[in-house]
């Protein structure tokens, strides 16, 4: 099932080599994707990479990835029998004792074929262009090139691609492209920032004594901190910090479970931005990677999940194909609507603007938040049901939300009850610890045809639903959402430390009460979007004309505000 869905995929994918989708620019940009184990490969295939990039956990800076070699073998052979590239990584800082396995890997990598080897250290890259020399060697972000006179080096030894370093600025970046015309560029777009350049982070060596630039990070970046701050010289004295007195104090971090270990913090003209990046997101910029022809948008995020690898990958496929389309009239908010449903520890443009400000880190929380999560996977398709995978806990009155690979149409029933798929007993209630399975016959869908769901949902489809938020959850939200718009110009600093106090209240109350933003919960809340099975809406008769308004747009079709106030009364 899963290699017909892929080839259904593969056979609706845009060709590169029409004339209509290479109108609008000679370089047509790849979206790659990260692929942490075969799973995830395979998602972000359905999804819509034009190419992935992967690794064993020896060679690959990530000593938890979930691929072994069978799993590579088996990643290339299904990227490539659908059309999607594959690049793997070697892209370690390697010691001495790295080097005795090199041999062996590269002539296993030889045999597997991939599309291109990811290096970031020269002794490696040197190794592999004398032992392997027709594989394209792909400099890695971890070699920290960041100007055009770097990348014209690594193209004087054989680099066939550059991977740029995420603190390039769009204007660098614009630069780049204009002085190295004959070699491919490639820039991340979207995932998590490290807190040093390009990656290559010493915190987690001082502090675990675990190297970040051999896979094994410890994330120290994330800890808790707290500033502590005293005179110059060294005398104790109560004074009110301000701009004038500033200058007589030091300042230090302690870890938190470090206590009276002082770092002391250093500052430069920038300030001591340093710890807990907010994500990268280019989306709202994404057009300006697009006009100047970046060969390839990179979306960093082996170790996230295969909800975060799939709905990515959707939000950018559409993005990047509806651009190619109609430049003049695209607008990035329909695709960051989409990335809002997936955990992220709030957005950021980052270095796009040249200058990275407090408005890219995140102070007051260190988790990943959403009001979405991932409810579970279509994994099988039968004549007359689904098989879904739950993954988090189902109650009586959710509404899930199908979202079918590459269309535009998603699908939302409303569930009052559970067919386990083992045993076909019906429960009111499914807790996703036990690994089950459910089954959703068609009969369930009134207002779709069953010969359409099996042609879109595939297997491998993923499945999300709202998620209840504490307050400070609810608080952290407005927040991000607010620094987001400050950085493209379009929000308020007072707002923004106005949400910032809110949170902050928020957090020294830390209520336990959660709560949803929409009415789309439980057994007597109707949202207005009519999903399938929802007893409110299909039988009301304060309904019928939302519902007569509704029969009117395709399933899956936001409502209008007019329309949700007419379904409300």
């Amino acid at each position: 099932m899963i290699e017909a869905a892929a080839k259904e995929i593969s056979r609706r994918r845009p060709n590169r080599k029409d004339p209509q989708v290479m109108s609008n620019q000679s370089r047509r940009s790849e979206l790659l994707m990260p692929a942490g184990s075969l799973e995830k490969l395979k998602v972000a295939v359905l999804y819509g990479a034009d190419a992935v990039y992967m690794g064993t956990p020896d060679l690959s800076l990530r000593v938890k990835s979930q691929m072994s070699l069978d799993d590579v073998v088996e990643g290339i052979d299904f990227a490539h029998s659908h059309g999607v590239r594959v690049y793997l990584t070697l892209n370690l800082f390697s010691h001495n004792k790295d080097i005795d396995k090199l041999p062996e890997y590269v002539d296993t990598v030889r045999k597997v074929r991939p599309d291109g080897l990811i290096v970031a250290d020269p002794g490696v890259f040197m190794f592999v262009r004398e032992h392997a020399p027709e594989l394209d060697l792909h400099v890695s972000t971890q070699a920290n090139v960041c100007s055009w006179q770097s990348v014209k080096f690594w193209q004087s030894i054989g680099a066939k691609l550059v991977v740029l370093g995420r603190e390039v600025s769009y204007e660098e970046l614009t630069e780049i492209r204009e002085k190295c015309q004959d070699i491919k560029i490639e820039a991340f777009v979207h995932g998590s920032m490290c807190m040093t350049y390009s990656g290559r982070c010493l915190l987690s060596n001082f502090m675990a004594e675990r190297g970040a630039n051999q896979g094994a990070c410890a994330n120290s970046c994330r800890w808790k901190y707290k500033v502590h701050m005293k005179l110059k010289d060294g005398t104790v004295k109560e004074l009110k910090l301000t701009e004038e007195n500033l200058e007589m104090f030091d300042f230090f971090l302690e870890e938190d479970m470090r206590p009276g270990e002082l770092m002391e913090i250093q500052e430069d003209e920038r300030g001591s931005y340093i710890l807990n990046s907010r994500d990268l997101c280019i989306m709202p910029k994404l057009e300006d990677y697009l006009k100047i022809g970046v060969d390839s948008l990179k979306v960093e995020g082996r170790g996230k999940s295969p909800y975060y690898a799939g709905l990515v990958a959707r939000a950018y496929r559409m993005a990047i194909d509806d651009w190619y389309k109609d430049p003049e009239n695209w607008s990035a908010e329909e695709y960051m609507k989409e990335l809002a449903t997936i955990p992220n520890r709030g957005y950021t443009l980052a270095f796009h603007d040249g200058r990275l400000t407090n408005y890219a880190h995140g102070y007051d929380s260190n988790t990943n938040v959403s009001d979405w999560e991932y409810a579970g996977q279509i994994v099988e398709v039968e004549d007359d049901a689904f098989i879904m995978s739950v993954k988090n806990r189902m109650l009586p009155g959710d509404v899930i939300e199908i979202v079918p690979p590459r269309s535009r149409q998603t699908i939302f029933i409303r569930m009052y009850e559970f067919i386990d798929a083992k045993t076909g007993k019906v429960g009111e209630a499914v807790h996703a610890n036990t690994q089950p399975f459910i089954r959703l016959p068609f009969s369930l869908f009134e207002q779709e045809d069953p010969e359409f769901l099996k042609r879109e949902v595939l297997p491998m489809t993923i499945v999300r639903k709202e998620k209840a938020l504490s307050e400070d959850e609810w608080q952290r939200l407005k927040l991000d959402q607010e620094g987001h718009k400050i950085e493209m110009g379009k929000g308020n600093e007072e707002r923004y430390d106005a949400k910032r106090d809110a949170l902050q209240t928020a957090l020294d109350d830390r209520q336990k009460e959660r709560s949803f933003r929409t009415p789309r919960v439980g057994t007597k809340g109707c949202c207005g979007r009519g999903c399938n099975g929802c007893l409110i809406f299909w039988h009301d008769e304060s309904y019928a004309k939302a519902r007569e308004i509704l029969a009117k747009r395709k399933q899956g079709e936001m409502l209008e505000k007019d329309g949700k106030t007419i379904a409300a009364e």
